[in-house]
């Protein structure tokens, strides 16, 4: 009788140092966590757009950022909200030259406007996509990825 209740109480041991592995490194599905914003002002947002070579302008709103791992990298998803309808060409464009500065990456949500006016339209109409792959050597001493738009910024760390 001793020894089934000995055993079981290893067992239960062992299984509760199982639940340190989920919040470890080690685990691939918190490699980059969930995203957190950030609002900006409109001084940052001057200084930055005079140092950005792409011409097109930033997308308003940030609204989703997910890191997704694959097998030679990373991908980067992020969701913008454009002040209305018809947006396109949407990318994310690394500055610094993709070099991480402190271990941070910044990328910027740019997307062309459209040539006439158009409607606003429901939030969701409105949404673009944009994604980034990013290779292992790119991200090696990344910690965080942050995203940029014109009202706000959204990040991710590892």
């Amino acid at each position: 009788m001793k020894t089934p209740l000995l055993a079981a109480l290893i067992a239960v041991t062992a299984l509760t140092g199982c639940s340190r592995i989920s919040g470890s490194r080690l685990n691939p599905l918190n490699w980059f966590g969930a995203s957190t914003e950030e609002t900006r002002t409109t001084s940052q947002v001057r200084v930055e757009t005079v140092e950005r070579r792409d011409t097109r302008p930033l997308v308003n709103q940030i609204t989703a950022l997910r890191v997704d791992r694959v097998p030679s990298g990373a991908i980067v998803y992020a969701t913008g909200l454009p002040p209305s309808q018809g947006f396109f060409a949407a990318d994310l464009v690394q500055r610094n030259g993709g070099v991480a500065e402190n271990g941070v990456l910044v990328l910027d949500f740019v997307a062309i406007p459209p040539r006439t006016q158009t409607a606003v339209g429901t939030q969701r109409s409105r949404e673009i996509t944009a994604a980034l792959f990013m290779s292992e050597q790119s991200l090696q001493g990344v910690r965080s990825i942050v995203v940029r738009g014109l009202s706000n910024q959204r990040s991710v760390r590892r």
